[in-house]
This record gives C-alpha cells, sequence and structure tokens, in this order.
C-alpha cells in the first residue's frame, strides 16, 4: 500500500450545482456558443461528456464558450435556442421535451449533435448488453424487458432526429455512424482539472518516495458497481492463486461491488472502500500498487472507453486490462501497463509482483502517457473539434 497521508482527503462538493442565471451567463459569455443538454447533472456520464468538455471549451483561447442545461431548464428552452450557436445532446432518451428542444434549434438553422459514451443506441444490441451488465430481466413478459428495450430505443431515436454524433473512440463511432447515418466524430473521455489537481500531488508523493509501500501490495479493482460482477469474475481466480502464493498481497475493491464467493480464508486480506466522490477516488487509486481492469470481451466492451486507464496511470498506478479496442490502443504491453487476456491474467500479475525492479519504470510511463494524453489541459483542440460543425 502506499502511504499518502501527507495527502488529506479533498473537501468535495458538486461544482456542477450551479444555477440557471450562473449556467446561461457561461454559455453567452462569448461570440460563439455551445449549448450542452443533459437529462440531470450525475457523477457519471454527464461528468465526462458534459461538464468536462464545458471545462475545457471555457478554459480555451477563443471565441467560443459552452453552458450545460437539464431537463428542469424546459422552461428556458426557447431562450438557450435563441443564445447557442450548436447544441450537443449527451445521452439524452427521446421525449415530448427533448424533441421539442430538437425542434427549437433546428427551426432557427442551427445544427443538433447527439454525444453517447456507449452502446446503447442499437435494439439489435439490447439483449447482449442486458447480459454482459447482468440486468435482472427474468421471465418472458417481464416489464423490466419493456423498461430495457424502450431506454436503448429511446436514445436510438433522440440519435437519429439529430445532424452528426460524438463518440468516445473510433469502434463506438463506426457502429454509431451506421445507426444514425450520421458523421461522428471522436472527443475520448478525460481528466478534469480537479481531478488533475489531486493526482499530479499523488503522484509527486509516491515518485519521491520512489514508490515505496508499506510492505504490502494491494491490487485495486475499481470498477465499483453491481453490474460488472461478471468482469470481476475473469480475474478473481487468479487473484485467489496469487494471493496464496503471496502473503503481502492484498486486494482493494471500491464501490458497490460484491465479491460474493471468494475464499474465505483470504478475506482478511481484502479491503472494501466506500463509493466516494471522483476527486478522492484518485486518492484511493493512487494508494493501491496495481489496477486490473478485467473485461468480457464482445462488441459492447470494445466500445467502453480507457477512463480506468488514465485514471490509475495519472496517479502514477500501471494497470493490467482485458486487450479490448480501446485498451490496445494505450497500453503498450511491458512498458506503461500489460495486457492479459483471460487465461493469462495469473501470469501478468506474478510478473509485475515478483519483478519490483521494474515497477518505478511502469508506473512512471504510464503517468507520463496518461498526463500528456488524457489530461484536461491537453485536449483543447479536440475537445473545440468536437463542436466545430459549420
Amino acid at each position: 500500500m502506499q502511504p499518502l497521508d501527507n495527502i488529506p482527503l479533498f473537501d468535495f462538493s458538486d461544482p456542477w450545482a450551479l444555477t440557471f442565471p450562473e449556467r446561461f451567463a457561461q454559455l453567452t459569455r462569448l461570440q460563439r456558443r455551445v449549448a450542452y443538454f443533459y437529462e440531470r447533472a450525475d457523477n457519471s456520464t454527464f461528468r465526462y461528456r458534459v461538464y468536462n468538455p464545458v471545462q475545457v471549451i471555457n478554459a480555451a483561447q477563443g471565441d467560443v464558450s459552452a453552458g450545460y442545461f437539464f431537463l428542469a431548464d424546459a422552461d428556458q428552452f426557447e431562450r438557450i435556442a435563441d443564445a447557442a450557436d450548436l447544441l450537443v445532446i449527451c445521452r439524452a432518451r427521446y421525449s415530448l421535451r427533448v424533441n421539442a428542444l430538437i425542434t427549437l434549434f433546428k427551426s432557427r438553422g442551427k445544427k443538433v449533435i447527439y454525444d453517447v459514451d456507449d452502446l446503447v443506441f442499437d435494439a439489435d444490441h439490447a439483449h447482449l448488453v442486458a447480459a454482459t451488465i447482468e440486468l435482472d430481466l427474468q421471465g418472458d413478459s417481464d416489464p423490466g424487458w419493456d423498461g430495457w428495450f424502450a431506454y436503448v430505443a429511446r436514445i436510438g431515436t433522440a440519435a437519429r432526429l439529430c445532424d452528426g454524433c460524438i463518440a468516445t473512440n473510433t469502434y463506438l463511432a463506426e457502429r454509431l455512424g451506421a445507426f444514425t447515418g450520421n458523421p461522428v466524430k471522436v472527443l475520448p473521455n478525460f481528466i478534469n482539472r480537479e481531478q488533475l489537481r489531486m493526482s499530479d500531488r499523488i503522484f509527486e508523493e509516491k515518485s519521491n518516495t520512489g514508490f515505496a509501500g508499506d510492505g504490502r501490495f494491494h491490487i485495486g479493482y475499481f470498477s465499483g458497481s453491481p453490474t460488472h460482477r461478471k468482469d470481476f469474475a475473469l480475474v478473481a481466480g487468479a487473484i485467489e492463486s496469487i494471493m496464496k502464493r503471496h502473503p503481502h498481497v492484498w486486494l482493494t475493491v471500491a464501490g458497490y461491488m460484491s465479491v460474493e464467493g471468494f475464499d474465505p480464508s483470504l478475506r482478511h486480506r481484502l479491503e472494501h472502500l466506500p463509493f466516494t466522490d471522483y476527486v478522492n477516488l484518485q486518492r484511493a487509486i493512487g494508494s493501491v500498487e496495481l489496477n486490473v481492469v478485467p473485461l468480457q470481451h464482445n462488441v459492447f466492451t470494445n466500445c467502453k472507453s480507457e477512463l480506468k486507464y488514465f485514471e490509475a496511470g495519472v496517479v502514477g498506478t500501471p494497470t493490467i486490462a482485458t486487450p479490448t479496442f480501446t485498451y490496445r490502443q494505450c497500453i503498450a504491453h511491458g512498458a506503461n501497463g500489460l495486457l492479459a487476456k483471460a487465461h493469462e491474467w495469473e501470469e501478468a500479475l506474478e510478473s509485475v509482483i515478483v519483478n519490483g525492479e521494474r515497477y518505478p519504470a511502469m508506473a512512471r510511463a504510464g503517468r507520463e502517457h496518461a498526463r500528456a494524453t488524457y489530461a484536461w489541459d491537453r485536449v483543447g483542440a479536440a475537445a473545440m473539434a468536437s463542436v466545430d460543425w459549420t
């Protein structure tokens, strides 16, 4: 475990909790204006695909400003449509109010773009996605099936009403373009300002101590959601074997993830961290020696972004990941992390644990790559290009 006692917990509050006048003022600050729409703020997709791009666009040198709006702002849609030049709708489900917002912009000759970060727009893949994340859909006539297919279909319908799309990677972009018939741009997920500020402090602390730990080697799993139970099962057996051979190895699991069935004899070396905000999560990730990202290998998981790599890399914690599309793009095997197929996990884990002399170089390489590629102050050009539809 990496001791980070010199870095206190961050006093977190949602930075996006602004009033409508404050958000409208952000939008209208400069000559060219981009309005982002999301149903309601949350700590996941909204943060990555709306809050973060708005932060970057508003920090850039130029004549473009941006603001974000919600369903709760429906009585202000006319005003937003009058003020903005472009509307970006992020992962919103079709509804009368969403349709009205799109119509307001199009009636003024303004383009509407749809942003989505997952394969959740095509009903042909609805069953695959449901099986992958283990949605509780039992029985032939269960209302859950109606709800899930309606969710996917409503996203797809909203996307097809738009003039173009934005995706998180080219694999997803190809499928989004084929589904909607629209041009698609790519804007990867990235680290925002407050995440990076905390991450820089964590990496500096670890680097100054030469990555010296407390004698325990912690493997961290930070997916944090019960929908990843099947993913964790891919690596659970390998981790158990490693822990049995190496008494100094511990497992850290964050969030709501359950590890039912994990060997009872090893549970005293299992640490469970509660769900936390995204800034203090960086501190938790930085405290472990190794981050693991096991994924089932299918069309849905190949569409997912590489955020689990760069959020660990930027704090100097190397990652071992399943070689899905995005992880093959960002991880140079053996240099800034490792890739492991289903049958290779134990060997990959062992190689990091027993070759400690190689660890600092891998941690630094991952940090350098993540900082240079995914930090908010390095993605300005990509963020601006994603909203340039002139």
